[in-house]
């Protein structure tokens, strides 16, 4: 080749571009490298990893990406908030280790290990698909010499029952009941909130779970629970009996919302899919309408902990009038969850029974998460090796 700078093109290798050298033993070398590649199915093309993240994420994986709507949602915060402002002007192939060690120092100034872990799990999946799309040789968050912060040790604790019945009293009348069906039914918050009276099965004793009420982009919609699993729980009598009385007194409200999804359909699967659809909340706001958890856990969770002695009280003055409670995520109303688990298991039921009841998809997880409290744990253990040297 004879053009201006160039005087060698490697070219009808078939899958791979053809691309110019100055140098002969450059361009003999690029062509022996490039056709063994090329018959493995593993060339990559440096040239195709010259694109920078943000636009790479922007244009090739973020309109592929699909899944439960609130999930996506996260996804993109991380992504917008915590990858493009560190990591979106440098080329795909620039990303190396050393990068990653820069960025993870700098993440490691403002967020916990829990939320690195999640941000560095979002990056790899980005450049994983950077991988398999041939635009990078293999991807570096996968590297063994830097990875993620470890997870944070330590175990679930649950609540005493003095605690659970003392924040039942502090909470309003209104919002009681959902406090029991949190800690004797074991159901997640947004599943309490989408509980409908029609779910209540007294004659059979059973709960069917089969919504939640989630928040996606700011507005409440109804969707399948977690995992999009429905499940039965049983119904313990007092359980039923506290749901009498919350009827007797705030009769169940016919609450109207988009399935799954709040925002605007653009097709016709969409728009049939996410039609609104009407269940009769058992617990509803003082404006009879589903009730927001953000509002909730600030202006009704949170002042009854206080109340009930599990947190320190606002002090609004020290914070100009706004509602910053001290971090307390191990008091959230999942914790009700963990006392449901605890006492099932205290009294005997199994592993797997009490999995299906929480809802998890795997009973090795349950067990992982609650062992601690099966009852005497290592008892027969101990009773074994004290017939032999006692």
């Amino acid at each position: 080749m004879y053009g201006k700078c160039t005087r060698y093109r490697v070219k009808g290798i078939p899958g791979v571009k053809d691309r110019s050298f100055e140098a002969l033993q450059d361009a003999k070398t690029w062509l022996a490298q490039a056709q063994t590649d090329a018959r493995r199915g593993e060339f990559v093309d440096p040239r195709d990893g010259a694109i920078s993240l943000k636009d790479y994420i922007a244009t090739h994986w973020w309109p592929t990406q699909s899944g439960d709507p609130s999930t996506i949602e996260r996804i993109e915060q991380r992504v917008r908030r915590h990858i493009v402002p560190h990591l979106g002007a440098q080329p795909l192939n620039a990303i190396g280790t050393e990068v990653l060690r820069h960025w993870k120092k700098r993440l490691e100034k403002d967020l916990g290990p829990t939320s690195i872990r999640l941000v560095w799990a979002t990056l790899s999946s980005v450049l994983q698909a950077a991988v398999e799309d041939r635009r990078l040789g293999r991807n570096p968050c996968r590297s063994s010499t830097v990875s993620p912060p470890a997870a944070a040790p330590g175990r679930v604790e649950a609540w005493p029952p003095e605690r659970v019945l003392a924040v039942r009293e502090a909470l309003p009348d209104r919002y009681r009941i959902l406090l029991v069906i949190g800690a004797g039914l074991g159901l997640r918050q947004g599943e309490a909130l989408g509980l409908s009276a029609n779910d209540i099965d007294f004659e059979k004793e059973v709960v069917h779970v089969r919504r939640q009420v989630k928040m996606v982009r700011a507005k409440l919609c109804f969707a399948l629970p977690k995992g999009r699993k429905v499940r039965d729980v049983p119904l313990p009598s007092s359980v039923a009996q506290a749901i009498r009385q919350h009827t007797e007194q705030f009769a169940p409200v016919p609450v109207t919302l988009p399935w799954d999804d709040p925002t605007p359909a653009e097709t016709s699967v969409e728009a049939k899919h996410r039609r609104p659809r009407t269940y009769n909340l058992l617990v509803t706001g003082r404006e009879r309408k589903a009730i927001n958890r953000n509002y909730f856990n600030s202006y009704v969770w949170k002042p009854a902990l206080a109340t009930a002695g599990v947190i320190a009280p606002l002090d609004e003055g020290s914070t100009d009038g706004a509602r910053v409670w001290e971090p307390s995520r191990e008091h959230g109303f999942h914790a009700l969850r963990h006392f449901y688990a605890s006492e099932e298991l205290e009294a005997g039921e199994s592993i797997v029974s009490l999995a299906r009841w929480l809802g998890h998809s795997d009973p090795g997880f349950t067990l992982r998460k609650y062992s601690h409290f099966l009852p005497r744990a290592g008892a027969r253990g101990s009773a074994a090796i004290d017939a032999i040297f006692a």
